[in-house]
Order: structure tokens, then C-alpha cells, then sequence
């Protein structure tokens, strides 16, 4: 059962905003299966994500054209740990796409946690240009989250696998962006352990299975949620919004909502909404 201020399938007032909830709808059927009524060149962006990196395409409308990912543990935290196999997956993915879209693939935005230092966000930067791809745009994953949603007011929750990621927003600007480690890992952990399983399976449940698991997984929410409220520090906040596959958790949004008291909303497809909008930044 939802809170009473919990929302599962949002269609945010402000901007493209409004048009969120079909986007993601849309963009999932994407997956290696690109829209052929695409208009104008593409444009592409990386997600070098902690359990994931993935590629995505939009036309010159903004909508999505094609999106495509790889497994790989050569992120962590937003950092590089194993530079070879980040290069070496975006390569995969980069001739993949160029093969399936017949364009060629010259440049791309990335993205990096917002607590991450800059030496190490340039990492990034040097991952795509060592794959052949020229790096036009290196930004925050919370700033590439706002570049689709375009909330007016609220706070943008980007949970990742390793880090959680807050951006308060006001008048449509980002006003104070911080990060603080745990996410989506943690959660994995709760659940493989609960249930016996390998963290690789509960991953894999957590993002893909029907059944509820917020019950077992409560106390990591909830730790998400003080992870939230330790970076709004006391701000006059109205709203969050959940992005980020970690989060995709039935009633997740619900949980979040009542520990927090601040209305939550949850987006369908979250995994996509950082992913599609570095390619928007």
C-alpha cells in the first residue's frame, strides 16, 4: 500500500517535466531495439554506473532513440578502479550501437557522483576518450538527473550503488548538491542475506522481480532516507524524487515517505533517468 504521500508513477508539473513518465515508458522498450523514426543527428551519453554502464541515444526532439548496457565492476563509488575493463566495455557498447544505429559514435556526455573529487571525475572524462569517443560534457549525476526531470522545487535523490547522491532545487537550479556513501549495494546485502542467496542474485531480484521486497529491505531504505535528511541539513525541502536503479524497490517511494515526511515520488524505469539525461547535459 502507498503513503499517503508517495507517488508511484509521477507526471511532475514544469518544463518537459511533465512528459517524464512517458519518456521512461518509452525509453525502456529501447533496449537494443532503436526508434526508426528518429529526426536529426543523435546525441549520446555514458553512465559508468557501480554494477552497470550503459549507453544511451536521443534524437534531435530529445526523445529516445536506442540505450544499451553492460555488467562491470570497474566503478566504484564513481570511481575508476579498474581503468582497462571501463574502457574496454565502453568500446563493446560503442561498436554495438554503431552497428545496430548505423552512425558513428564520435561524442558523448559522462557523469560522476556529485561527492566524487575532481581528480577522479576527470577519470571519466578519460575513460571515454581512451574508448575513441570524445568526452563533449563531463557533469554530476544529479545535474544529468535534473536535465530530464526539470523539476521546479524539491530535491533530486540519485540512489546509487555505492553512493547516495542529494540535489536541492529551487526555481528550476540545483542550489546545494552533496553524496554520502551507501545504496544500492547495502540493499543487496540485505536481501542475500535474508534469503540465503548470492548478492549477484539479490541484485538481480531487487531490479527485476515482482514481489515486494520492501518489507525485508525496510531498515536499508530507511537508511537511505537519514542519508537524505542528513544532506537537506534542515532546508525547507517539498518534495523528493527518487532516480536510480537501487531504488527500484516496490513501495520504496512509501518508506521513504514516511521516514522522511517529505512527499516522495517514484518514477517507473528509474534505472533510465540518469543515463538518459547525460545525454541531455
Amino acid at each position: 500500500m502507498l503513503a499517503r504521500n508517495a507517488t508511484p508513477n509521477p507526471e511532475p508539473s514544469g518544463g518537459a517535466g511533465k512528459d517524464v513518465g512517458a519518456f521512461l515508458k518509452d525509453a525502456a522498450l529501447r533496449l537494443r531495439n532503436p526508434r526508426t523514426d528518429r529526426e536529426g543527428p543523435l546525441v549520446f551519453g555514458v553512465d559508468l554506473g557501480t554494477a552497470t554502464i550503459v549507453i544511451t541515444a536521443i534524437d534531435q526532439r530529445g526523445l529516445p532513440i536506442y540505450w544499451d548496457s553492460l555488467p562491470c565492476e570497474a566503478i566504484r563509488d564513481g570511481v575508476i578502479v579498474n581503468f582497462g575493463d571501463a574502457v574496454t566495455a565502453v568500446r563493446k557498447l560503442r561498436a554495438a550501437a554503431t552497428q545496430v544505429l548505423g552512425t558513428e559514435i564520435l561524442d558523448a556526455a559522462t557523469a560522476f557522483p556529485p561527492g566524487v573529487p575532481s581528480a577522479e571525475a576527470r577519470a571519466c572524462h578519460y575513460v571515454l576518450e581512451n574508448a575513441e569517443i570524445t568526452c563533449r560534457a563531463l557533469v554530476d549525476e544529479v545535474s544529468a538527473a535534473q536535465a530530464l526531470l526539470k523539476i521546479r522545487n524539491g530535491a533530486i535523490v540519485d540512489v546509487g550503488g555505492g553512493s547516495t547522491g542529494v540535489g536541492i532545487v529551487s526555481d528550476g537550479t540545483i542550489i546545494a548538491l552533496d553524496d554520502e556513501p551507501g545504496g544500492g549495494h547495502h540493499l543487496d546485502l540485505i536481501l542475500a542475506g535474508a534469503l540465503g542467496i548470492p548478492v549477484e542474485e539479490a541484485e538481480r531480484r531487487k531490479r527485476e522481480s515482482s514481489e515486494d521486497y520492501s518489507i525485508i529491505l525496510r531498515p536499508g531504505i530507511e537508511r537511505i532516507g537519514s542519508s537524505i535528511l542528513r544532506q537537506i541539513a534542515g532546508r525547507p525541502v517539498s518534495s523528493l524524487h527518487l532516480v536510480g536503479g537501487a531504488v527500484r524497490v516496490a513501495n520504496a517511494a512509501s518508506v521513504v515517505a514516511r521516514f522522511t515526511g517529505i512527499p516522495t515520488t517514484a518514477y517507473p524505469h528509474s534505472e533510465l533517468v540518469t543515463p538518459f539525461g547525460i545525454a541531455m547535459s
